[in-house]
């Protein structure tokens, strides 16, 4: 029987599709819910999204049928700037709270420089961009066909990215636990600095890999999130849940 739900946002380039593995590798208590962006996999008919605060109450829109019983938000990188604004967004359309929001491979906005992403970039600047990265074959990068499919929406998705300026507001009272790469550029001060966001309880685990770690190491991170999530359900009430709950705050050094 499932218990929860966890809304998967993407990062930059990709589709729902990049969690798909992920339906098949957890519990039976614990559904996947891949969310789509506009401009991509099911929705490719439509225009890509140009603003990340239309975005984000589109898509909380979209799901707030099914947050009437527990949920969870993810996103990594893109995906994390999402589910934060989507939280909010939630907030003001008065539905119930999410047991927590998970915020991976993504610097606190306070923290973020965008400016990179204001003016379109080019194929080769994109190629390079997903070279540094990691986490995308050179098979995949020498292939043209493939590319035409994946720069168009890699392209956009840093604009949107560069359209982006931070608002402060008043914390979510939300659990947040952000996930980081080792060997990820982002540094652990700027993941650190999410805890500012939230007025509830803040975890942060560090994984090994770059910043595909979700992918590279995805067997401990969905052990991370189901360890997380397990303990929220174990305090949430009789038909809701109790997010304020404040399991102990701290750092996980996670390894291979």
């Amino acid at each position: 029987m499932v218990a929860l739900r966890l809304f998967c946002m993407p990062y930059s380039g990709a589709s729902a599709m990049a969690y798909a593995r992920w339906r098949r590798k957890v519990p039976k208590w614990l559904a996947i819910r891949p969310v789509e962006l506009p401009g991509r996999g099911s929705r490719h008919g439509e225009p890509f999204a140009t603003d990340v605060l239309t975005l984000a109450r589109g898509l909380a829109n979209e799901i707030r049928g099914e947050a009437r019983q527990p949920y969870a938000l993810f996103g990594h990188s893109l995906g994390g700037l999402l589910a934060f604004e989507m939280a909010h967004a939630l907030r003001e359309l008065d539905v119930p709270r999410p047991v927590a929001l998970f915020i991976s491979g993504s610097a606190a906005p306070a923290r973020r420089d965008f400016s990179g992403f204001a003016t379109a970039r080019s194929d080769a600047e994109l190629i390079a961009k997903l070279r540094s990265l990691g986490g995308t074959p050179e098979e995949v990068l020498a292939n043209r066909e493939l590319l035409d499919l994946l720069l168009p929406v890699l392209r956009a998705d840093f604009l949107l990215c560069g359209q982006y300026r931070y608002h402060p507001r008043e914390p979510l009272s939300i659990p947040m636990h952000v996930l980081g790469g080792h060997r990820d550029s982002i540094s652990v001060d700027d993941l650190l600095a999410w805890q500012e966001e939230t007025a509830s309880s803040f975890s942060l685990d560090m994984h090994e890999g770059h910043h595909f770690f979700i992918h590279d190491n995805e067997g401990r991170v969905l052990r991370t999130l189901k360890s997380h999530l397990g303990r929220h359900l174990r305090y949430r009430s009789s038909w809701g849940w109790s997010p304020d709950v404040r399991p102990a705050d701290r750092i996980s050094q996670t390894g291979g």
